[in-house]
């Protein structure tokens, strides 16, 4: 009996060592099927739809910023009024008044456009139909004037829009100044030049025009009613003299 149970102890000894290696095996096989291969794989799965996705990001910001183009440059060609006054005015203002320096002649740093409505108190619609001429005529968007205080006897509240106004610079006031000069002056009824006495003292010159017709881009059909406007012209020039002077040569027909 002992025999036999040695016999069959060790018939199943060897029995339960393949099972053992077999489950061992099989415990081997998952765990590197699951542990390695599925994580490594699940790891390359996610590391290369991270990757995907950042490219794809990538791809979304580099098509972003093409589908958003920058603004084209507006061409920097210079106002002919500007080129003639840097080659012709500059080099006579010099000899006339003996400047060393070319900093020391004087120019034109700014133009304001400001048009005065009185009537809008009683017709706010006024107000708009100006702003919209005014700027066809400047170029650029104006400002809408409002008063600073209420007074009983002109019917006139605090904040009450009562104007509009803009102030021109660089390229867009040299055209102004160009198209003023050239184009609109000459077209006021019996004209006889500009008063050359409505200077500041300090070279600043300020002009009043009656009809806002005399500039070409108004249409004269679509005025309901004809507004005036005053012309500030800002320089550096240290007296009324050299202000003179610069604007005489730039062609601003004074009769006295």
């Amino acid at each position: 009996m002992a025999k036999d149970t040695e016999k069959t102890e060790g018939a199943e000894k060897p029995e339960k060592k393949p099972k053992a290696e077999g489950q061992g095996g099989e415990k081997k096989a998952k765990g590197e099927g699951q542990g390695g291969g599925e994580k490594k794989a699940k790891g390359e799965g996610k590391g290369g739809e991270k990757k995907a996705k950042g490219d794809k990001g990538g791809g979304d910001k580099k098509g972003g910023g093409e589908k958003k183009p920058s603004q084209p440059a507006r061409p920097a060609v210079p106002a002919r009024l500007f080129l003639r006054y840097k080659s012709e005015i500059v080099p006579t203002l010099m000899k006339e008044f003996g400047y060393k320096n070319i900093m020391e002649v004087p120019r034109v740093t700014k133009v304001t456009l400001n048009m005065g409505l009185g009537e809008a108190t009683s017709n706010p619609n006024m107000v708009a139909t100006a702003a919209e001429e005014l700027t066809q005529i400047a170029g650029q968007k104006v400002v809408i004037t409002r008063s600073k205080k209420a007074i009983s006897n002109f019917k006139l509240r605090q904040g009450q829009a009562i104007g509009c106004m803009v102030t021109l610079r660089a390229a867009r006031m040299w055209e102004f100044l160009d198209r003023l000069m050239s184009l609109a002056l000459p077209r006021v009824r019996d004209f006889k030049g500009v008063n050359g006495k409505a200077f500041d003292g300090r070279g600043n010159y300020t002009l009043g025009l009656r009809e806002q017709t005399i500039f070409p881009e108004i249409n004269y059909d679509k005025v309901e009613k004809v507004k005036g406007m005053n012309v500030t012209i800002t320089t550096t020039a240290k007296n009324d003299k050299e202000g003179k002077a610069l604007l005489k040569h730039l062609g601003m027909p004074f009769r006295n």
